[in-house]
C-alpha cells in the first residue's frame, strides 16, 4: 500500500524523524509535526524519499492550533491516512524531592502533550479520515506503562492511559475499519539518549536488555510501518512490547 498520507506528530527528530523516512521510501506523503525547530523539521523533510511532503506546527497542549495543524494538513493532502501519535515529552520529578511548583508543572505539561494532545490529534485526524479499511491509527507508548516511572511518574501515568485511550478508540473506530494500536519501546538510541548513554550509566541502561544494547530508531519505524499496513487490521487493539526483553509482562 503506497500513497498514503501520513501525519507523524513529533517527527523532526529520532523516532519520528525514522518513522517519516520508513513511510516516505514506501511512496507515502508525509506531514512532518514539529514544535519549536523548523529547521529540523524540513531537514527531515528534505531527506525523505519521494515529493509531496510537508511540515506543520502546533504545540500540543493548545486545542485550538492542534485543529489548525491537522486541517492543514487535510487541505494540503486532501485525506488522511495514517496518524502516528509519536510527540512526548519527560521531565524528572521525584515526588519525594520537587517542589510542588515543579510537580505541577510536569504534571500539566506531561499530560497536555503525551495524553490530552495526542487524544485530540486523534480526534481532529479522525474527520479526515477515509473509512475503507486502510486507514492506521499507531500510538507510541513505552514499557513505562508497565514498570512504572519513579523519576518521572507522570510520564509513565501518560503512557499507561495512552494504552487505554488506544484500546477505548480501538473498539469504537472498529466498524469503521480503522486500526488503532501501540507500540510499547524500552530505551531507544536517539540524538536525545546519547548523553546519557555515553555517559557512566550507558552500560547499566545497555544491560537492562539481554541483548546488551539499546533500540535504534529504524527498528522502531518498521515495527510501525507494519502497525500502520492494511494487514494489520486484526491487529487492532493490540500493545506491541518493543523493548529487547528488557521488561516482561505477564
Amino acid at each position: 500500500m503506497t500513497n498514503r498520507t501520513v501525519l507523524i506528530t513529533g517527527g523532526s527528530r529520532g523516532i519520528g524523524a525514522a518513522i517519516a523516512r520508513e513511510f516516505a521510501a514506501a511512496g507515502d506523503r508525509i506531514a512532518i509535526h514539529y514544535v519549536s525547530s523548523a529547521q529540523d523539521a524540513q531537514d527531515v523533510a528534505a531527506s525523505l524519499d519521494g515529493k509531496g511532503h510537508i511540515i506543520v506546527r502546533a504545540d500540543l497542549r493548545n486545542p485550538d492550533a492542534i485543529k489548525s495543524m491537522v486541517d492543514d494538513v487535510a487541505r494540503e493532502f486532501g485525506v488522511i491516512d495514517v496518524l502516528i501519535n509519536n510527540a512526548g515529552v519527560f521531565y524528572d520529578h521525584p515526588i519525594e524531592s520537587s517542589t510542588y511548583e515543579i510537580w505541577q508543572k510536569a504534571w500539566s505539561d506531561t499530560l497536555g502533550v503525551n495524553l490530552i494532545g495526542a487524544a485530540n490529534v486523534t480526534w481532529c485526524a479522525l474527520q479526515h479520515m477515509p473509512k475503507n479499511g486502510t486507514s492506521r491509527i499507531v500510538n507510541i507508548g513505552s514499557r513505562g506503562a508497565f514498570r512504572g516511572e519513579p523519576v518521572s511518574p507522570a510520564y509513565g501515568a501518560s503512557k499507561a492511559a495512552i494504552v487505554a485511550f488506544g484500546q477505548s478508540i480501538a473498539k469504537a473506530l472498529a466498524p469503521m475499519h480503522i486500526g488503532v494500536t501501540t507500540l510499547a519501546p524500552g530505551f531507544v538510541e536517539t540524538q536525545m539518549a546519547t548523553p546519557l548513554l555515553n555517559g557512566p550509566e550507558g552500560d547499566g541502561i545497555r544491560a537492562q536488555s539481554p541483548f546488551n544494547r539499546v533500540a535504534l530508531p529504524e527498528e522502531l519505524a518498521k515495527a510501525v510501518y507494519f502497525l500502520a499496513s492494511p494487514d494489520s487490521e486484526w491487529a487492532s487493539g493490540a500493545v506491541l512490547d518493543f523493548n529487547g526483553a528488557s521488561y516482561l509482562r505477564m
